[in-house]
This record gives structure tokens, sequence and C-alpha cells, in this order.
């Protein structure tokens, strides 16, 4: 039996999601706890690996297993053997020709600025704090130009391990909200340190000190050396993936429905 599962958690205290050989993990503890639930050795694969820092909203999971639970157990189960950090917000069973990796359509990242003079303390995990005043219209406009199928290879980190850098911008924006600047992404795949690295050259132009068409010759000129620095990880949080709607999955990470 395949069972799909919805995963939140703060990042901030994990070498990230990937199992490591030394190092805490999410997918180490998450293992960890279903195992016990089902009573035999589980292994599960995610939708899009985090990095060390990086939350998620609701990472999405598949595993295989013999063990008949109830869905509400495997929810309940894995909670009480997870930590504070980490928890298991729905199960449900899925065919065995779902992967949550392969069979996502896109993956969305939000990215929360605290900019204001002093610096955050209540929300200082889930923040990155810039004290100088960020004008998020220029932002909104920069990025737009992100917009479409691209080569991103100015925003990927040498240490990037994928096949090629092309990646397809499926809709990007920044807004404020009060004291935040929030900047979202949503593509059908990303770079490593893709979005840390759109933030950081993005800063700058929010700043003042780059124009608007900086990010798009950026983009074009495709060198990471020119572009901005890696924006902490404090500030990312993965939204979560999207699937097609035959997979019947929860409304949060089911594409949207199109109208006639």
């Amino acid at each position: 039996m395949r069972i799909a599962l919805g995963i939140e958690y703060d990042g901030t205290d994990y070498f990230g999601w990937q199992r490591l050989t030394e190092g805490p993990s999410v997918q180490a503890a998450v293992e960890q706890a279903l195992s016990k639930v089902a009573a035999h050795p589980v292994q599960v694969s995610c939708a899009g690996r985090t990095d060390a820092g990086v939350h998620a909203i609701c990472q999405v999971v598949h595993f295989d297993t013999e063990a008949r639970r109830e869905m509400r157990g495997w929810v309940l189960g894995a909670c009480c053997n997870l930590p504070a950090s980490v928890a298991v917000l729905w199960a449900q069973p899925v065919l065995d020709s779902f992967h949550a990796r392969y069979a996502a359509r896109s993956r969305r990242y939000r990215y929360r600025i605290l900019n204001r003079p002093v610096r955050a303390a209540l929300d200082a995990r889930y923040v990155t704090w810039e004290r100088l005043p960020l004008d998020a219209d220029r932002m909104h406009a920069a990025v737009q130009a992100l917009l479409g199928e691209h080569d991103f290879s100015a925003f990927r980190a040498l240490s990037c391990q994928a096949a090629h850098p092309r990646r397809s911008a499926l809709a990007v924006s920044v807004r404020c909200e009060g004291e935040y600047v929030l900047i979202e992404i949503e593509a059908n795949a990303f770079l490593h340190h893709m979005v840390r690295n759109i933030v950081g050259s993005l800063l700058l132009i929010g700043r003042g000190e780059q124009p608007v068409a900086w990010l798009a010759q950026l983009l074009a000129g495709r060198d990471r050396q020119v572009a901005g620095p890696t924006a902490p990880a404090s500030g990312l949080t993965f939204v979560g993936p999207r699937y097609a709607r035959h997979w019947g999955l929860p409304e949060a990470v089911s594409m949207p429905e199109v109208s006639a």
C-alpha cells in the first residue's frame, strides 16, 4: 500500500530535509517516527528537498507499507514520535503509480523579510531582517523578468547537481504585508539555492542600489558571480508542491481548477 503524507516543519535545527550520515535531518526524523508506527523500517520520498534552516508548510512525501493502520493512526502515531518542530498534517492512500517528486507539476516557495529598523525577536527563526527601507513595487517589477522558461545559471549554486539549469517560473510576486515584504515564486522545479540567490539580488534592487532592469540582465548573463549574495535560509519556506487533481490529494497541494 502506498500512502502520501503532508508534513510541516521548522527547519532551523536541521541540516536540511535529506537524510545524512551525520547531523539531524527532517527525513530521518520522519522515517524513524513512521517506522515505529508501521513496526517495520520505512523510507519516504519527498516532493522537493529543502536546505539547512529552510521551513515547510506542506512538504509531501510517499511511502510503501504492508502495515494496516487507519489514516488518522498514521497522523497521530507519527506526530507522537516526532520532535515538536515536525508535524504530519494529513495522510491518505494513493495509487502505486503516484510519486511525490515525479508527479508534482510545480513547487512553491515564499520568502519573508522583516523590513523595519529593529531586528525580530518572536519571529526571528522565520524571517530575514532588513533594516533599510525596501521598495516592494520595484522588486515586483524586476522579478517579472523571470516568468517563463529560462536558463537560471545566474541564480544557481556552484554545488547544484541538477542535470541542466533550465526551469519554468509559473508565477512570481513581491508584496508588502505590514512590516513584511513577501516574495513568492512558483516554478516547475528549482535549482540549488535558486530562490535565495534571486532574493539576494532583489534586495539590492529594493534598496535602490541596482536598477529594476538589473534582474533581467543577470538572467540573460547567466553569471552567478555577478548576481547578488545568497539570502539567509531563515526567511525561506517551502509552501508545497501542486499535483494534478486526479490524484485526489488535499486542495492545498492540488492544481487550481481551470474555469471554462
